[in-house]
């Protein structure tokens, strides 16, 4: 049954029975709290990187 959609339904009514019904909010909660970076277009520089970035992927685009 791994793989499939009851097999991931039984595996989350199993954590949530062994860690708590708050499991996977914990999880997220911390995942969230990991990230410091900001992202690519973080900051007043990062947009005009990303802004230069789009327009040399746009540019080499093969759609017409």
């Amino acid at each position: 049954m791994a793989g499939t959609a009851k097999g991931g339904r039984l595996a989350a009514q199993q954590n949530k029975k062994k860690y708590g019904s708050d499991f996977y909010s914990k999880i997220g909660r911390k995942g969230g709290q990991m990230g410091h970076t900001g992202g690519f277009a973080a900051g007043e520089e990062g947009r005009k990187r990303a802004s230069e970035f789009g327009a040399v992927g746009g540019s080499k685009s093969r759609r017409s």
